[in-house]
């Protein structure tokens, strides 16, 4: 199958193209810009190259439908955003890419001949409000949603439109929730900084996560995986689902980083600040609906992340950018 992934040249699109080609599907990679820099940590250079790219922007329905036309595409994972910093300093601009894209989305899918395409489009956990506004225990999917950001409100409105679209025009819409997401390529966004922490550890330089508190640390492959399972395992519904890795006390973060490299323990720390972001949820609808998807145990993912920055740093590729 013929993927369009919205975002393709970003964090995730990258590691959701090598998962898709892992099975066998060719994703067709839609974004405004084509460097291959993210691409590059999880795919060999034949790949990048032979990899159909489809530029424009998400907010054009027009060209999000003719990419689909051109390229035949049989389903869609739409990652194209931008992240709570710029909604927060450019609201408008965040609408529009992020409602508006979204809309552009699922217009263009609902213009298909059938089969149309399934969409699956990346929510948050930044729908959640604080975790002082929740009872303890793991949330389920459906409690009140109560986000402190504009990026927060603007996933809420998609994972309603994109409801709407399945309810009024039979469009098969999935939406996901990740959390913190760490791996190599992530560089941008407020809960990147324990994949900058894992980057200045492969540099032996220090580096101090600013927030602490409890988060989901989730590993990008995981999450690469959930996004196709969605893509193609048989349809439940027009559903919003919550992710789930390990959560995590920040100080439990550090400990987990320090036994994979003991170095960490002078070179890392943490702050104290609790993310307002309720952490502590519940995957276990799609899980029943879309599963098993284990999750990468922390250690495992830390070494993981550990090691591919160390490769490129070896292979003079590391990009530091991010680091200021």
């Amino acid at each position: 199958m013929k993927v369009l992934v919205t975002g393709g040249y970003g964090f995730l699109g990258a590691w959701i193209a090598r998962d898709l080609i892992d099975r066998g599907h060719e994703p067709v990679l839609f974004d405004l810009a084509s460097t291959p820099r993210r691409l590059e940590m999880v795919l060999s250079a034949q790949e990048i190259t032979s990899l159909p790219f489809a530029q424009g922007d998400v907010a054009d329905s027009d060209r999000v439908l003719a990419a689909c036309k051109e390229h035949g595409i049989g389903g869609i994972i739409h990652l194209a955003g931008l992240q709570v910093p710029t909604c927060r300093a450019k609201p408008l601009e965040g609408a529009r890419v992020n409602v508006l894209g979204t809309l552009a989305v699922l217009e263009a899918a609902r213009q298909l001949p059938e089969p149309r395409p399934r969409v699956v489009l990346a929510s948050s956990a930044a729908v959640f409000g604080p975790p002082s506004m929740y009872p303890s225990g793991p949330l389920a999917d459906q409690v009140p949603l109560r986000p402190g950001t504009h990026y927060g409100w603007f996933k809420i409105c998609n994972e309603g439109n994109a409801r709407v679209y399945s309810q009024e025009h039979k469009l098969e819409t999935v939406a996901l929730r990740p959390w913190t997401v760490y791996g190599p390529g992530r560089d941008v966004g407020m809960t990147s900084e324990p994949t900058r922490a894992v980057k200045c550890l492969a540099l032996g330089r220090p580096y101090k996560i600013t927030y602490g508190g409890i988060q989901d640390l989730q590993f990008v492959g995981d999450i690469a995986r959930a996004f196709v399972q969605c893509l193609t395992g048989p349809y439940k519904g027009p559903e919003a689902y919550n992710l789930r890795g390990a959560v995590v006390d920040i100080q439990e973060f550090h400990r987990a980083l320090c036994a994979v490299e003991p170095t960490a323990k002078e070179l890392i720390s943490v702050g104290e600040s609790q993310l307002q972001i309720a952490p502590n949820l519940d995957d276990s609808l799609l899980q029943a609906h879309y599963g098993p998807l284990p999750p990468t145990p922390l250690e495992q993912g830390l070494r993981k992340t550990l090691t591919m920055f160390r490769d490129q740093l070896a292979a003079g590729t590391l990009d530091v950018a991010d680091l200021g």
